[in-house]
């Protein structure tokens, strides 16, 4: 094989993977970032809830819990807009680890 031909299949290899790899989520969402982000002013950094802001605890919540509470009420509506499934689903697990 002479080195044109080299150098263009190694640039061709090169776009296809720069395509493809940020379609893999190899790295997952930072769920305690997106929490820290968009949670812990009223529910606090640990999760514990803050009864003064009437914001429950929310340490051991899932995923579904999250959704379900950012779907439902209104006071989260600038939030829910803000994140997709997926960092919804990383919030979810980080909470769901600090039982």
């Amino acid at each position: 094989m002479n080195t044109t031909k080299l150098v263009v299949l190694v640039g061709i290899v090169a776009v296809l993977l720069f395509l493809a790899l940020p379609n893999v989520s190899w790295a997952a969402e930072d769920g305690a970032a997106l929490y820290k982000a968009n949670c812990a002013a009223c529910h606090k950094a640990d999760a514990t809830g803050n009864p003064a802001m009437k914001a429950p605890a929310l340490n051991g919540k899932t995923a579904d819990d999250v959704k379900k509470v950012l779907d439902s009420n209104p006071k989260h509506a600038a939030v829910a807009k803000k994140l997709n499934a997926d960092q919804v689903k990383a919030i979810g697990d980080y909470l769901a680890a600090m039982k």
